[in-house]
C-alpha cells in the first residue's frame, strides 16, 4: 500500500499548534506494555526480547483485524517489519492485517464467538472496547495503549467554510451544527452513531454541550438536533465521504443527496485531501468547546490462549509504532503520534488553518454510562421506540431500599417517569402491571395500551396519562409475583402488534423470581418465547431485576430467549439508565 502523498497546500501554512494545558498523550510502547502483561513487559523492559538482528527460519504469525482508516498504515509496518527482520525472541514477526468495520468486531467479541481468526484487533476509539464490555459472553480482551490519534470535527467544502466564516470564526458543536443545518442551502452529514466512533463521540459531546447551554432545555435540544442530524446519516465513515459533493457544479451543489459539510475525522479529512486534489479538498472546523478524539486502542483478543512467543511478538509489533519509522508512517497516513504537538504539514492536509483550534482537546472523554445514554437517546429519538412496560406490583415492592425513606415501588415510579420525559412524542409506551391473581385467574393487567405518546384524548395526550398511570402503581395486598404467565401473555400481545420502522421492545421490572405454583414452568416459557422471536421482526425483552430477592440469571434466561438482555439493579433509581443501555446494546445487535 503506497503511502498518502500530500495535496497541494491552500492559503498560509498552520502555524504551530499551542500546548494545550491538559492534553493525553498517546499512549505506546513499553509503559503500556506493563498494563497488561507482567512477565511479558518484564521482559521487554530487561531486554530480554530481542528486537534485532537475523530472523530465526520459524517466523511467529500474527493476524490483525484493524479499522478500515488505519488498516493501510499497519500494513506499512508489517511489511517494514519483514523487510528490516525485525525479531521477538530469535523468530521474525509475520504480521497479516486484514480491514473489518469496528462495529461488526465489536458486535463479534461481544457474542463471544469463538474460533476468532485474529490475535489483535486495532478499532478506531475505544468505545468499541467498552461496548465489547456489555456483553454477557464476550471474548476476553486486553487493551495494551493506544498507537495513535486523530480529533473529530467538521469538514466543508470550501464555499460552505467560506459562508461561515472559516478559518477566522470559530464556533462551538451547538452552534456549527445548527449553522450547518440551517434550511438547504448547506447540508450536513455523519455517520451512524451506533456503526461509527466518529459519529458517536460527536454526538455525545453535541449532546453535552447543548444540555450545558440549554439548562432545563438541554435535553429537548440535544434530542432536536440528533432528529435533524439523523436525516443525513449514512451507514459508515466510508459511505459518508461518498456523500460530498464532488464539484462546485450547481448540479452537484443543488443535489438534495449531495452533503456540503461532514462530520469526520481529522485523518478521513487528510485522507481525502490527499487523493481530491485542490478542487474537491476541504476545510476543517474544529468546534472551540474542544474536539473528541478518535484514539486507536491497540488490543489483544484471547490473549491468556496465546503461546508465549505470540504475545512477546504481538507486544513487539506493538512497539513499533514509539519508534522513529512507525510513527512517521503513522504521520504519513494523517494520524497524529502527539496529541500536544501535532505536524503543521498533517494539519494543513487535513484543511486545518489557524485561529481554529485545533489543539483544543475534549475537557473529559465521555464516560461509559453518558455513550449508553447517547446510544440510547439516539435510537430512540432517530427510530422512534415502541415498548411496552410490564411493572412488578406484588407485595414485595412495598419494601423500603436502603439507604432511601422510599419503597421500591416509589423509587421505581421515580426512576420510570424519568425514562418517560427522555422519549419523543412518535415514541408508543404502554403499561401494563401484574401480581398473582390479579385480575380474577390472570396475573396481569393492562393500564395503559401502547400507543403514540403525542396522541391526544379530548385535553390530555397518552403521554399525560401514562404519566398518571406510573405515579399510581401500588404494590397489591398480599399480591406475589407472577412472573412466568404475564411474560409469555406480553410477549405475545408486543409480538402481534409489532410496528415496522420503529424499536420494538418490551420491558419487564420485577423485584422477584415467580411465585405463581399454577404458571408454566421457566423451561416451557424459554421454549415458547425462542419460538415466537423472529428475527425479521425483532422484539428483544429487557428484564430487569430489582433489589436483592430478583434472580438475575432467571431474567437474564428469560431475555435472552428473544435477543434481549437481563440486568439486575440494587437500586430502583438505576432503572432509568439501565433501559438507556439495554435499549443501545439491543439496537446494536439488531444493526
Amino acid at each position: 500500500m503506497g503511502r498518502h502523498s500530500l495535496p497541494d497546500e491552500r492559503g498560509t501554512a498552520a502555524p504551530a499548534p499551542r500546548p494545550r494545558s491538559r492534553g493525553r498523550a498517546v499512549a505506546i510502547a513499553t509503559a503500556l506494555v506493563l498494563v497488561i502483561a507482567g512477565s511479558t513487559a518484564a521482559a521487554v523492559r530487561s531486554g530480554l526480547l530481542s528486537f534485532g538482528g537475523s530472523c530465526g527460519d520459524d517466523a511467529v504469525r500474527l493476524d490483525v483485524v484493524a479499522a478500515p482508516a488505519v488498516t493501510p498504515a499497519l500494513r506499512e509496518a508489517a511489511a517494514a517489519a519483514r523487510e528490516e527482520e525485525i525479531t521477538s525472541d530469535g523468530h521474525c514477526i509475520d504480521v497479516r492485517v486484514s480491514a473489518r468495520d469496528s462495529y461488526k468486531v465489536a458486535a463479534e467479541l461481544r457474542a463471544g464467538k469463538g474460533d476468532l481468526e485474529y490475535d489483535v484487533w486495532v478499532p478506531d476509539s475505544d468505545t468499541w472496547v467498552q461496548q465489547v464490555g456489555l456483553g454477557s459472553k464476550q471474548s476476553k480482551i486486553s487493551p495494551a495503549g493506544n498507537i495513535a490519534s486523530s480529533p473529530v470535527g467538521i469538514g466543508m467544502v470550501p464555499s460552505a467554510a467560506e459562508s461561515l466564516g472559516w478559518p477566522k470564526k470559530t464556533y462551538d458543536w451547538p452552534s456549527l451544527t445548527t449553522a450547518a443545518m440551517k434550511g438547504d442551502k448547506l447540508r450536513l452529514g455523519a455517520a451512524d452513531p451506533a456503526r461509527s466512533a466518529t459519529g458517536l463521540l460527536a454526538l455525545a459531546k453535541l449532546g453535552a454541550s447543548a444540555k450545558k447551554q440549554g439548562g432545563k432545555d438541554g435535553d429537548t435540544r440535544a434530542a432536536a438536533l440528533a432528529k435533524a442530524l439523523s436525516t443525513r446519516t449514512s451507514d459508515s465513515d466510508g459511505q459518508l465521504l461518498d456523500t460530498l459533493a464532488r464539484d462546485d457544479s450547481g448540479t452537484e451543489q443543488g443535489n438534495p443527496r449531495r452533503n456540503q459539510a461532514l462530520i469526520l475525522s481529522e485523518q478521513a479529512a487528510y485522507a481525502h485531501n490527499a487523493s481530491a486534489g485542490e478542487e474537491g479538498s476541504l476545510d476543517l472546523f474544529y468546534p472551540k468547546d474542544g474536539s473528541p478524539r478518535l484514539d486507536y486502542p491497540y488490543t489483544l483478543v484471547e490473549d491468556d490462549e496465546m503461546s508465549t512467543d505470540m504475545s512477546r511478538a504481538a507486544l513487539r509489533f506493538m512497539t513499533m509504532f514509539s519508534d522513529d519509522e512507525g510513527q512517521r508512517i503513522l504521520t504519513e497516513h494523517g494520524f497524529r503520534t502527539d496529541p500536544d504537538q501535532p505536524s503543521d504539514k498533517l494539519i494543513t492536509a487535513a484543511g486545518g488553518r489557524t485561529p481554529q483550534p485545533y489543539a483544543a482537546e475534549a475537557a473529559e472523554p465521555p464516560s461509559d454510562k453518558q455513550l449508553q445514554e447517547t446510544l440510547g437517546m439516539w435510537t430512540i429519538t432517530v427510530q422512534s421506540a415502541r415498548l411496552s412496560t410490564v411493572v412488578d406490583a406484588s407485595e414485595s415492592m412495598r419494601q423500603y431500599v436502603p439507604g432511601r425513606d422510599q419503597s421500591r415501588m416509589e423509587v421505581t415510579k421515580s426512576s420510570l417517569l424519568q425514562a418517560l420525559a427522555g422519549f419523543t412524542d412518535e415514541d408508543e409506551i404502554g403499561l401494563w402491571e401484574f401480581a398473582t391473581q390479579l385480575d380474577g385467574a390472570r396475573d396481569y393487567r393492562e393500564l395503559e395500551p401502547t400507543e403514540r405518546l403525542g396522541d391526544r384524548k379530548g385535553d390530555v395526550t397518552h403521554r399525560d396519562e401514562l404519566s398518571d398511570a406510573f405515579s399510581g402503581l401500588q404494590p397489591i395486598p398480599g399480591g406475589a409475583t407472577g412472573l412466568y404467565d404475564t411474560t409469555l401473555a406480553a410477549y405475545k400481545e408486543a409480538r402481534s402488534t409489532y410496528a415496522r420502522g420503529k424499536f420494538n421492545a418490551l420491558v419487564i421490572l420485577t423485584d422477584g423470581a415467580n411465585q405463581d405454583p399454577g404458571s408454566i414452568s421457566r423451561g416451557s416459557l424459554i421454549a415458547q418465547l425462542e419460538k415466537l422471536s423472529d428475527p425479521e421482526q425483532p422484539v428483544p425483552i429487557i428484564a430487569i431485576a430489582v433489589g436483592p430477592d430478583a434472580d438475575k440469571d432467571e431474567v437474564q434466561q428469560i431475555a435472552e430467549a428473544t435477543g434481549g438482555s437481563g440486568h439486575q439493579v440494587d437500586d430502583p433509581a438505576q432503572i432509568h439508565a439501565v433501559i438507556l443501555k439495554a435499549i443501545m446494546q439491543a439496537g446494536s445487535n439488531q444493526g
